[in-house]
């Protein structure tokens, strides 16, 4: 399949769209987080991609922790803390992007026009209380539904895999910028998903976790400089 666009371009092109459209896809969807139409669903023949990335890798998703959630998390007298190569910083926690596909149609085309994940590999996020540590891993980032699956242990043991952990919603983003080789985007709201809440409550012994809690506020950064 040829394109217009050098390798270089195509390449370029699908890292900014992926970081605009992890947002973005939040607030098309509408109320709905499945509300999304696939790309075959036209009688017509399947639009043909601009630009697609096989392989995403390097670069960070960082989530500055929200004040009420920190509070909320006071109250239940529960530490927050990270998992393997994940970062907590300033309030801030950061996981490294370790993987990832993005496919990149003309807008209009289709709907969602940008379909894909953004893999992060060995990192998560910990809470813990009285004896009792949940750990939140292995987190996907799904531009296409606005929602963000990761593996679930308690204390140590399996309880799910690739579970709804968090709901995004990008009507609050920032304009994308770029320089120095990468793409930013900024003001996702992450919160917490109406899977995950009743799990929560229930592992800790409380209702105060609720659906749709905010967690904090996501940046994305990408590469924009193709790889060799």
């Amino acid at each position: 399949m040829r394109s217009i666009f050098s390798s270089k371009s195509r390449k370029t092109v699908a890292a900014i769209a992926l970081v605009v459209t992890t947002g973005l896809s939040a607030a098309a969807c509408g109320s709905s987080d499945d509300d999304t139409t696939p790309a075959s669903s036209s009688s017509a023949p399947a639009p043909k991609p601009v630009a697609s990335i096989d392989s995403l890798t390097g670069n960070t998703t960082q989530i500055t922790l929200d004040k009420g959630f920190v509070d909320a998390l006071t109250t239940l007298k529960l530490t927050p803390g990270t998992v393997g190569t994940a970062k907590l910083t300033d309030g801030a926690l950061i996981f490294p992007i370790t993987g990832g596909n993005v496919t990149v149609f003309k807008p209009g085309q289709v709907s969602p026009y940008v379909v894909g994940q953004i893999q992060h590999e060995g990192s998560g996020l910990s809470l813990a209380a009285g004896g009792t540590k949940v750990e939140l891993t292995n987190l996907n980032v799904d531009p296409t539904v606005s929602r963000v699956y990761g593996d679930v242990t308690v204390n140590g043991k399996v309880a799910a895999t690739s579970a709804y952990l968090f709901q995004l919603d990008g009507r609050t983003l920032k304009p994308l910028s770029t320089g120095s080789g990468t793409a930013t985007l900024e003001g996702t709201k992450v919160a917490i998903s109406p899977v995950a809440a009743p799990v929560l409550n229930k592992v800790f012994k409380t209702d105060a976790v609720k659906p749709g809690l905010l967690v904090g506020i996501a940046k994305i950064t990408v590469s924009t400089t193709p790889g060799d």
